[in-house]
């Protein structure tokens, strides 16, 4: 994926919440104004890509508290200079849930959400933003995950109960979005 397609996935993302849109405005100025966009050494920010991964009826997310932020997120990370966001993503959840990528589905190539949040200095560089491509991944909730290094813990929690571990804006959108499609998913079940 090259910087373009990128684009072109921002431009065909449509959202029903206004800060979202306002961060997709943002991300794909911000994409456009840096070819060197995927690359974590890029101050003030760079593109991230992760996963928001959901239970096969989308009733469960995976959650991992990373050590670095001592939060709860969902699996995702840094380019490090590839420019195929989505490879990103599904090889962060790879490595951060520590199981073969072949338990993990890709549910849409489209993306799912968008973020922009701050970051602070820390040792690895200054305040920067995190310009955050999200996709939507299913996985087996029965699966054991071993998680890696960058993680406390990794759980499975009910869609109802996110909110106990993380209470950022982005993170009650992925949930509102994961909800209607449980709905869609539960009435497509019902008979006639």
């Amino acid at each position: 994926m090259h910087r373009q397609e990128l684009l072109s996935l921002l431009s065909r993302h449509r959202t029903c919440f206004m800060e979202e849109a306002a961060y997709i405005d943002r991300a794909r100025a911000f994409v456009e104004a840096h070819e060197d966009c995927f690359h974590c050494d890029l101050w003030p920010g760079h593109v991230t890509g992760s996963a928001w991964v959901v239970s096969p009826d989308r009733s469960r997310v995976l959650l991992l508290h990373h050590r670095k932020h001592e939060q709860w997120f969902q699996p995702g990370g840094h380019a490090d200079g590839d420019a195929d966001i989505l490879r990103v993503a599904l090889r962060e959840t790879s490595e951060e849930t520590g199981l073969d990528s072949s338990h993990i589905r890709l549910v849409s190539e489209a993306v799912f959400d968008v973020d922009v949040h701050a970051v602070p200095a820390s040792e690895r560089g200054p305040r920067h933003d995190h310009y955050d491509i999200r996709f939507l991944v299913e996985m087996d909730d029965d699966l054991e995950i071993p998680g890696n290094v960058e993680s406390h813990e990794v759980i499975w929690v009910p869609l109802h109960e996110v909110a106990r571990y993380n209470r950022n804006r982005s993170t009650y959108r992925m949930v509102d979005k994961t909800r209607r499609l449980r709905n869609a998913l539960l009435s497509a079940r019902l008979p006639g």
